[in-house]
């Protein structure tokens, strides 16, 4: 007897995995460039401290909203056409019915069990919408991000990558390349930790993020130098 096995997926449709991957990468890259780039430019480690803690302060509340916006936008999009739709579903049952034949024969089903299988769905309103909305918009009705949770994932997120470049300043450390060091293993171990859920293997994305974040920090650096 054949035993079923059970294949377990990631939680890709809540919305935080891209606001939290992309918050801690933001604020990574964001203060150790801001970082470097007054550093470079010699101002004392007290303003260099000030100048951290402000750039974690303001991206963070803008990565917040911003996400929130941005998710929110999308999800009252997303309702407006389910609106459309429904008011199809009920203007023209059978217009909305053909769509689903036609689509679902294009992809090698037989006309008669498309039809059948149709009929059956458009018996139930919020069902056929369900279907309608996967197959023409691409989204779950009922599995759309939360705005609320995109926001709260980028705020902490950001918050936790921008403070890696300050650990040093705040226990005492008077060494910028000591932060910028330790702001590089953050993006590093941040690189790593996505590849968990890409399957991507996780020293190579460990170093891309590294390396992005390297070549900012070095333009900024640069140009810190300069103005100096």
């Amino acid at each position: 007897m054949t035993t079923a096995v059970e294949h377990h997926h990631a939680d890709v449709s809540g919305g935080w995995l891209r606001a939290a991957t992309f918050g801690a990468m933001d604020g990574l890259v964001t203060n150790i460039a801001l970082i470097a780039g007054v550093g470079g430019g010699g101002v004392s480690r007290n303003t260099l401290v000030l100048t951290g803690v402000a750039g974690l302060v303001a991206g963070a509340i803008s990565m917040g909203l911003g996400e929130y916006t941005s998710v929110r936008t999308q999800n009252e999009q997303v309702s407006a056409e389910l609106a459309k739709e429904r008011h199809e579903l009920e203007v023209n049952p059978v217009g909305e019915a053909e769509e689903l034949v036609a689509a679902w024969t294009a992809r090698g089903l037989p006309e008669q069990l498309a039809r059948e299988v149709a009929a059956v769905l458009h018996a139930d309103p919020e069902q056929a919408l369900r279907v309608h909305a996967q197959e023409e918009l691409g989204v779950v009705p009922d599995e759309l991000p939360s705005p609320w949770v995109a926001a709260g994932s980028s705020f902490v997120c950001f918050s936790i990558g921008a403070l890696f470049p300050l650990v040093t300043y705040l226990l005492g450390f008077d060494s910028l390349w000591l932060a910028l060091g330790v702001g590089g293993l953050g993006l590093f171990a941040a690189g790593a930790v996505v590849a968990r859920f890409t399957g991507k293997r996780w020293w190579l994305s460990g170093l891309r993020q590294l390396a992005l974040g390297a070549l900012a920090a070095a333009v900024t650096y640069g140009i810190g130098t300069l103005l100096e």
